[in-house]
């Protein structure tokens, strides 16, 4: 499924060790926004991951899960697209 990761984040420090650890799930199609392709397993893991990194009275993250449908909706405007399922995965 389709996953969105957004984040405020005010510290450099715990901003950069966030967005390195998310790229370990998927790619940054913004400055603090990131698209992943993950199953249920890999999301709880990302789930685990950023609750390890950032301090939870201060930084914001959200993570959205887009159904199939909803992900045919999607509008983008300027450069970029949806990050696709690859068509060969490496473990």
């Amino acid at each position: 499924m389709l996953i969105v990761v957004s984040y405020d984040v005010p510290d450099d420090r715990r901003r950069t060790r966030l967005a390195h650890g998310l790229k370990d799930f998927g790619e940054r199609v913004q400055y603090s926004v990131f698209e992943c392709r993950l199953d249920k397993d890999e999301l709880e893991k990302l789930s685990r991951r950023v609750q390890a990194l950032i301090d939870p009275e201060k930084d914001r993250v959200r993570i959205y899960q887009f159904c199939l449908s909803c992900e045919r909706q999607i509008e983008i405007l300027g450069p970029g697209k949806v990050m696709e399922d690859p068509d060969l995965y490496v473990l």
